[in-house]
């Protein structure tokens, strides 16, 4: 049976240093939860508490019911793959999936098969007598983590593990982990400080800022509703517009008075816990992706203003825009996908944006 995390008000500091602050999070038995957020907010920290290796002052960490807390690692039954392989070079692929159930005194017999087995898993069965100078950079870390899951870990922990491939193994190795994620079922928790890997393949995230949690949810839900400017600005490229909510209609459209003129922006479950009233300050936050360039007399429903090309950026498969708009007070960001011929720099162009893509921060 897959276990259930749950880390509740953690804390730890390093000196004047505040690594984990308050931290509370659930994973879910059999989820592959990762930890995002930029160098030093505390992600690393965290994964090593779990594992561990770091002790905090504060808080308890609970595998299912059992508290770990003064538990040594090694009976944690937790496995943490590291940004490097560290296979033992002068063993083959078999001998240091192995190494673990050696360790463990587990019967020849038991291992021979265990390593079979976990060798199909991976797709590494050829590969079994390949020293791991004769393995590229994607076998290797298919090694490491054959090795972690061959021990039937309770928990896998995952250290920034594809941080040492290029761009192309990297997305084959995501599709790979996934694979095997699925395959296996173990509860796994992954950090990483590239967002699309988070985002295209945890089925929840939580993004951590100086110790703290500053969103949990999934992937999609965080891209499209960040509830602060922190989590907009980390999980990619947004638009900010300020403002102050003019008005509140029945079904909880709120009109926002800008320099872009009115915006409308229609309620959400998703966003922020506290939307602002009327009368109150507030940022319009929309993703580049959301804006839509509209042609003359082309009509449209959402909201609708006028900006001049700054520059162009064309990426084949996109295009994306510079903008300035309200007379060159605000600078914005579009992207149009599927590129198309690109308007020229200096060119006015009208754009729309619907409410439902706005977020209230």
């Amino acid at each position: 049976m897959a276990v259930r995390v749950r880390i509740n008000e953690l804390n730890k500091r390093y000196g004047e240093t505040v690594a984990l602050d308050q931290v509370s999070i659930e994973v879910e038995p059999g989820e592959l939860f990762f930890l995002i957020g930029p160098s030093g907010c505390g992600k690393t920290t965290l994964l090593r508490a779990i594992a561990g290796f770091v002790q905090p002052e504060g808080g308890a960490i609970y595998f299912d019911e059992r508290n770990m807390s003064g538990v040594p690692p090694h009976r944690r039954n937790t496995v943490l793959v590291f940004q490097g392989y560290a296979l033992w070079p002068h063993m083959t692929v078999a001998q240091n999936v192995e190494y673990g159930l050696r360790v463990r005194r587990l019967p020849a017999a038991e291992r021979r098969q265990r390593v079979a087995e976990i060798l199909e898993v991976v797709h590494l069965s050829d590969l079994a007598g390949r020293y791991p100078s004769e393995l590229s950079g994607g076998q290797q870390q298919r090694v490491a983590l054959a090795r972690a899951i061959v021990v039937n870990p309770d928990v896998l922990l995952m250290d920034e593990p594809l941080s040492n491939l290029d761009a192309l193994l990297r997305i084959e190795m995501r599709r790979e982990i996934l694979r095997i994620h699925r395959q296996t079922g173990i509860t796994t928790i992954y950090v990483t400080h590239d967002q699309k890997e988070a985002l295209s393949m945890g089925q929840r995230i939580a993004i951590l800022d100086h110790g703290q949690i500053a969103q949990i949810g999934r992937p999609g839900e965080c891209y499209r509703r960040p509830r602060t400017r922190f989590v907009a600005r980390f999980l990619g490229d947004a638009n900010f517009v300020e403002g102050e909510v003019m008005g509140i209609r029945d079904d909880g459209t709120r009109e926002v008075s800008t320099a872009l003129g009115p915006l409308m922006v229609a309620p959400s479950n998703e966003g922020p816990a506290e939307t602002p009233g009327v009368g109150q300050a507030a940022s319009c936050c929309f993703r580049p992706e959301s804006l839509r360039v509209i042609g003359a007399g082309e009509e449209s429903r959402g909201n609708r203003f006028r900006a001049r090309v700054v520059s162009t950026t064309y990426l084949g498969d996109t295009l994306e825009y510079d903008l300035a708009a309200a007379n060159g007070r605000i600078a914005l960001r579009a992207t149009v996908i599927g590129g198309g011929e690109p308007a020229h720099e200096g060119t006015e162009i009208e754009l729309t944006v619907t409410p439902s893509d706005i977020v209230l921060l």
